[in-house]
């Protein structure tokens, strides 16, 4: 059996996906391995994952924006969840997990990892609940098949909800919103209906030896988190952490890669402490945050409350920030939510990194404002993290070429554009020295997750078509080519 990255990693081998990661992250390939080897890092890439361009996830690099995707049982098919994950590459994930829960799953699924440069991750007991009539009919044997086909499929990391045990059940009486993890519910369902524990935490190390022979990396599942500031920091949450500690050294004993799912719904001051206790209980594993929401009054703009606490997650180390679209909580979203999500996410991950100093993390900013100052809106669009909407924004107002050289927009006119006036002040003769400007992002040291444009990876390995079903898919256009 080939080995797995992490194997690799402890070997001493430097493999061709560390040293893309460490080209994509400015970092020497020597420390890529050494924190995949320890543990504090994973690069998700299934060996049947052909079009994958490899990334990293850890806290000593930069941080990275998953997206959700996915079907449901009354929206969407698979051309609409190709243009979906066009968009989500286009603009900026790092990963994107196809969470379908509608009909169509192994095309859907199989579509996903044919046309995506970016890791795929799934869950796993979704496809098994569609596979039965009810959840307590899911058996050992079938979820373990349906994890093996996905596998073989290409999926580079899956959630798995392990940590949930019946003896973690009675801790859930009390919260306001209960056990809102949809995994986490079917299989609490599950185990009240046949008093056994945990079929998924029964059948580790069997998915261990599924995971080690195919490379996928465990996205640990947190089945328990709170679905509310109210129910954030119980009982619960915290001994389902305790079991996904054991699971990560577990899996680690049979050289499968491992990054560790957080809240949730947390109160801002409990954010940092949170993100300690992960790394503290799981060895430093990385953490995988969905936001957490900071507040929960917002719904329809959950993008930008779960965005608040993603940019403290991230600057407390949380390696991975799972985003949130304005439709969290009233429905499936389409490619403006997918969009939307994005953007709040990449502002988040970003502020974070360079709140953490990390190498040229800061560049971007730089290069942009100095832009700004010279009312070079060219460039100014071009720097933006999504240059479309800055564009689009400026010429609502100013919309002819003249006013791309002017040196004022419709904010404050010419009359009160502080910048033109501090520049004339400058040109005058007096105390204040003219500003030049002074970056090159060409020579920033910072990782392409921290560069404009958002979305670059490499496609040279997407497919133009993809035959599904005896179906030939042309996906709109090459990712990064909107």
């Amino acid at each position: 059996m080939a080995s797995t990255q992490l194997q690799h990693a402890r070997a001493g081998t430097v493999t061709p996906a560390m040293k893309r990661v460490a080209a994509r992250e400015n970092r020497d390939p020597e420390f890529v391995r050494e924190q995949v080897a320890e543990g504090q890092a994973v690069v998700p890439a299934n060996r049947n994952h052909d079009s994958l361009d490899p990334m990293v996830i850890g806290r000593e690099f930069a941080t990275k924006v998953n997206a959700n995707i996915g079907n449901s049982e009354t929206t969407s098919d698979l051309t609409a969840e190709l243009e979906k994950l066009h968009t989500a590459v286009h603009y900026g994930a790092d990963t994107v997990m196809d969470l379908s829960t509608g009909s169509n799953l192994d095309e859907i699924r199989e579509a996903n990892v044919a046309y995506s440069p970016v890791p795929i991750g799934t869950v796993p007991i979704y496809e098994a609940v569609k596979r039965v009539d009810s959840p307590e009919d899911i058996t050992r044997d079938l979820l373990l098949d349906i994890i093996e086909k996905q596998a073989e499929q290409g999926v580079d990391y899956m959630t798995i909800h392990a940590g949930v045990l019946m003896e973690h059940l009675p801790l859930t009486d009390g919260r306001k919103t209960g056990i809102v993890s949809r995994g986490g519910s079917i299989l609490a369902q599950w185990m009240e209906e046949h008093g056994e524990q945990n079929p998924l935490y029964v059948a580790f190390e069997d998915i261990c030896d599924i995971f080690a022979e195919h490379d996928v990396t465990f996205s640990l599942g947190d089945g328990l988190r709170p679905g509310c500031l109210a129910d954030a920091g119980d009982d619960a949450q915290f001994a389902e952490l305790d079991t996904l500690g054991e699971l990560t050294r577990t899996a680690w004993d049979h050289g499968v890669q491992v990054m560790v799912e957080g809240p949730g719904h947390v109160p801002m001051d409990q954010i940092a402490e949170n993100v300690e206790r992960q790394r503290e209980v799981c060895d430093g594993a990385p953490f995988y945050v969905l936001g957490p929401l900071v507040t929960d009054v917002a719904p329809g703009y959950d993008h930008i409350t779960s965005a608040i606490g993603a940019t403290e997650a991230g600057r407390a180390g949380a390696a991975m920030l799972c985003y949130v679209t304005p439709k969290e909580h009233l429905g499936l979203p389409d490619r403006e939510d997918v969009r939307e999500g994005l953007a709040a996410y990449r502002i988040a991950a970003h502020a974070a990194d360079v709140a953490n100093d990390l190498p040229g993390a800061r560049d971007w900013d730089d290069a942009l404002s100095e832009a700004r100052y010279e009312f070079d809106w060219a460039r100014q669009f071009d720097l933006a993290l999504d240059p479309e909407r800055a564009r689009s924004y400026h010429d609502q107002t100013l919309p002819g070429d003249n006013y791309k050289e002017a040196r004022f927009c419709s904010m404050c006119g010419v009359e009160f554009c502080s910048m033109r006036i501090d520049q004339d002040a400058r040109e005058a003769d007096g105390e204040m020295e003219t500003i030049e400007s002074a970056t090159d992002l060409d020579a920033s040291p910072a990782a392409d997750a921290n560069l404009p444009p958002v979305g670059a990876h490499d496609t040279d390995r997407v497919p133009d078509e993809i035959e599904i079903g005896g179906v030939t898919f042309t996906p709109e256009s090459a990712h990064g080519d909107d």
